[in-house]
C-alpha cells in the first residue's frame, strides 16, 4: 500500500510539473526539433499572439504572390506544437509555382477570389480543381502542388500547417536560382542549354 501511495503521489506531482508548452528563445539557434524553450518567467501572453496575417502583403514580384509565415520564427508560441499558419495574397494571374513542403501536410482555405489548385501524386496522377470564396483543399504532406489566380481580381487563402516551422521548396528555384552548372542541369533534365540560360538569368542563378 505505501508503494501504491508513493507512486500515486510522484504520477500527481510529475503531471502538476508537466511541460504545458515550449515558448521558442528566439535568441537561440533553431534545430531540427526547434527552438530551445524560453524561460518560464519569461514567458507572456504576447508569445502566444500573432498579428502579422491582417495587412496584405506585397504581391510586386514575379510570381505576383506573397506569403506572410505566422511559423515559430515570427510566432515563438508555436514551438514544438506542430502546427502553424500563413496568409498568401494573390494579384491578379498570381501564380503559387510549384512547390512542396517535405515535412508538412497543408491545409488552405480561399477567404476571396477563385484559385485553380492541384498536387501530383506520387504515382504522377493530376488532382486538379477550382477553389472559391470558403472552399478547403488538402495538400498531402511532401507532395508538389500549386495555386493560380484565375479570377479577374485579387484573392487571399489561409494556410495550415502540420509543422511549426514547415519549409518550401519551390522546382523552378531549386534547379534555376543556383549556381549549378548548365551542363549538369542539361544532363539531368529535359531542358536545352538555352532555356536553362534563360531561367537562370530570369531566376538569378548563375553558371
Amino acid at each position: 500500500m505505501f508503494l501504491v501511495i508513493i507512486f500515486t503521489s510522484s504520477f500527481l506531482f510529475s503531471s502538476y510539473n508537466a511541460l504545458d508548452f515550449c515558448v521558442g528563445d528566439l535568441s537561440a539557434p533553431q534545430g531540427p526539433a526547434g527552438y530551445s524553450c524560453k524561460k518560464t518567467e519569461e514567458v507572456t501572453v504576447k508569445d502566444f499572439v500573432f498579428s502579422g496575417l491582417r495587412v496584405a502583403g506585397n504581391t510586386s514580384n514575379l510570381s505576383k504572390v506573397t506569403i506572410t509565415p505566422a511559423f515559430s520564427t515570427q510566432f515563438p508560441g508555436l514551438n514544438g506544437l506542430g502546427i502553424s499558419v500563413a496568409r498568401v495574397d494573390f494579384s491578379v494571374d498570381g501564380r503559387g509555382l510549384m512547390h512542396t513542403h517535405p515535412e508538412a501536410t497543408e491545409v488552405l482555405i480561399v477567404i476571396q477570389g477563385t484559385l485553380c489548385a492541384g498536387f501530383i501524386s506520387s504515382t504522377n496522377k493530376v488532382y486538379l480543381t477550382s477553389l472559391h470564396e470558403g472552399d478547403v483543399m488538402v495538400f498531402p504532406q511532401g507532395l508538389m502542388h500549386f495555386l493560380i489566380n484565375v479570377g479577374n481580381s485579387s484573392a487571399l487563402a489561409f494556410t495550415s500547417y502540420t509543422s511549426a516551422s514547415p519549409s518550401i521548396y519551390f522546382m523552378d528555384y531549386a534547379w534555376f536560382a543556383n549556381d549549378m552548372s548548365t551542363y549538369i542541369l542539361q544532363k539531368t533534365t529535359f531542358f536545352d542549354h538555352d532555356q536553362i540560360k534563360r531561367l537562370k538569368r530570369v531566376l538569378g542563378g548563375t553558371n
